[in-house]
């Protein structure tokens, strides 16, 4: 009745299972935020309705295809409901990492390793494959570790622009994908199908195996050659530990001509994969190298996370944690001042290693500092609301003793 009342609608009533707390990431419709409900932490994609109007479908594709995978390396879902201006859908919340953040607090990664690590990650496309799902947008950012532990599970994410097939042979026309990682077929538009996940399985491992990617180029134009000249080259300087077996895994997957990929199934075969002529050469210094170059752009991801979130207006529907200047915690600008002071470090590392000429894109906009400010301020309200209600349980707690 309630519910009926504030024209919300009857699923709206599980949200009050949710509190929820920091942001996780943000996307073209809505973001990610981590929340805690009584079965424990998980994350939760929120996507305002406005944003979706006349793609609504899209949402519930999503949702159809999450609660029908049920596979050791994706992520599970858990939950949806909706508000009469958003939707939320919850997952398991993968708290393990990144797969190249995490390969570097190791202290060592082999290629056999390596070999380990892409037969998981696959293992997860086909069983997708086999159900007739397309990813569309296999990345590493998506490869996330579910918990810290050294041992966790590998999970594949985000199923934003994943889609299920009609038919086996049903040709996707649809722009999808990350740059770097998308297939020729579909940057030139002339339609495409499950060969783009395996297309992406190639540059991940390539990138893996050296650190750094088999296509550099920076504008679009320029890669669409680059991929569909499907050069692959391996520099002798990275590559000369590497097994033949790697190289060959990946050349058969950056084939630009999707009909001479291999299939899921099929790669799953290979030789390498089992790990039996994989190398015991240690690939960590080449990953590190990776990382530490793709700081700055995470510096810049950073921004347009903060810009996203200020455009999107992603409060919650009470509008409750939107905190005013009395709000603002002693501690919030320092922190906000860290967070863009390590950004112009990572700018003046990247000016460093460039060769002469090079230089990154200017410094932060006042919009961006400002956005990225607010987001950090958020974030301090909560962690100090979350204090007193701590402090507020330990008291009724103490009082509840006494007596």
């Amino acid at each position: 009745m309630l519910n009926k009342l504030h024209s919300q609608p009857d699923s709206y009533d599980r949200k009050s299972r949710y509190r929820f707390g920091k942001t996780l990431g943000a996307g073209t419709y809505g973001i990610v935020r981590e929340a805690e409900c009584p079965e424990g932490k998980v994350a939760v994609k929120i996507i305002l309705k406005r944003n979706v109007r006349g793609n609504e479908q899209m949402v519930y594709d999503e949702l159809e295809m999450l609660q029908r995978m049920k596979h050791p390396h994706i992520v599970k879902f858990h939950d949806w409901f909706e508000s009469r201006d958003k939707y939320y859908i919850v997952t398991q919340l993968a708290t393990g990492g990144e797969l190249f953040d995490r390969i570097c607090e190791k202290g060592k990664f082999t290629e056999k390793d390596a070999a380990e690590t892409i037969r998981q990650v696959l293992d997860a496309v086909n069983y997708l494959h086999q159900n007739n799902v397309v990813h569309r947008d296999l990345k590493p950012e998506n490869l996330l570790y579910l918990t810290p532990d050294p041992n966790s599970s590998l999970v594949l994410a985000d199923f934003g622009i994943a889609k299920m097939l009609d038919s086996q042979n049903e040709v996707l026309t649809t722009m999808a994908g990350s740059f770097g990682y998308a297939a020729p077929e579909v940057m030139l538009k002339l339609g495409h199908g499950k060969p783009v996940d395996m297309w992406s399985m190639g540059v991940i491992t390539y990138t893996l195996l050296c650190g750094y990617s088999p296509f550099r180029s920076e504008n679009l134009n320029d890669l669409i050659d680059e991929c569909k000249n499907g050069r692959v080259i391996f520099h002798e300087r990275y590559w000369k530990d590497v097994s033949r077996d790697a190289k060959e895994f990946i050349t058969q997957l950056l084939q630009p001509d999707p009909s001479k990929r291999p299939s899921s199934e099929l790669a799953l075969k290979h030789v390498w994969l089992s790990g039996k002529t994989a190398s015991d050469h240690n690939l960590l210094p080449e990953i590190r190298a990776y990382v530490a170059k793709a700081r700055l752009r995470r510096g810049i991801e950073l921004v347009k996370l903060a810009n996203r979130i200020e455009a999107l207006k992603m409060q919650e529907d009470d509008e409750e944690e939107v905190p005013g200047e009395a709000d603002v915690p002693a501690n919030a600008r320092q922190a906000a001042g860290e967070a863009l002071d390590a950004h112009d470090v990572d700018r003046a590392q990247a000016t460093a290693d460039k060769p002469t000429g090079e230089t990154p894109k200017g410094r932060l906009s006042r919009l961006a500092k400002g956005a990225i400010f607010r987001e950090v301020v958020l974030a301090k309200v909560r962690e100090m609301k979350e204090t007193e209600r701590q402090k507020e349980f330990e008291k009724s707690a103490a009082e509840a003793a006494k007596k």
